[in-house]
């Protein structure tokens, strides 16, 4: 069921929110497994997602998660970041530390059960920013950092993330 909406380019989720479905090739495997386990349990909140991995056995869950993670080949994401963020998104990336958790060109997590964001869909970002602001998604850290953001902020900073390059692909593009 996973290619039916993330191997199609370009796709958008239409039920609860209109949004592109995030980029899963070359996410490590305990952030998959972590996302569709709280998919399971109603942590995170999708419809379909929660349709989808209530179907799933925990092997089920960490063989989708092995293989996703490694179909984006094992050339890692550039060091240094391609261009620099405008002084605005310097600021809320310092303030928020984003570095310290997402690392390097924000695609080296310091913990695999964290999301790489570099080259992540805009939409995708922002929609998320906007669940942890929201309370819509819990997250102890990022519900924290996202509870003062702007809608604006939000979509400076999901602007930014989606510029990066990265390792993560639209399944389509993986050969």
């Amino acid at each position: 069921m996973c290619l039916g909406c993330h191997n199609i380019p370009g796709y958008q989720a239409s039920f609860p929110e209109v949004h592109r479905v995030p980029m899963i090739a070359g996410q490590t495997a305990t952030y998959i497994e972590s996302a569709l386990a709280a998919y399971k349990t109603g942590e995170r909140k999708h419809p379909t997602m929660r349709g989808v991995a209530d179907q799933l056995s925990e092997q089920d869950i960490k063989d989708i998660a092995a293989y996703y993670s490694k179909l984006a080949g094992e050339a890692p994401a550039p060091e240094k970041l391609s261009r620099e963020p405008s002084p605005q998104v310097a600021a809320l990336l310092q303030k928020a530390a984003c570095v310290s958790c997402h690392g390097a060109n924000f695609s080296k997590p310091i913990d695999p059960s964290y999301p790489k964001l570099g080259g992540q869909y805009y939409d995708y970002i922002a929609h998320s920013l906007e669940m942890y602001r929201d309370g819509d998604r819990e997250h102890a850290l990022m519900s924290q950092q996202a509870k003062s953001l702007t809608d604006q902020q939000i979509a400076d900073l999901a602007a930014y993330f989606g510029s990066r390059q990265t390792h993560l692909r639209d399944l389509h593009d993986v050969k």
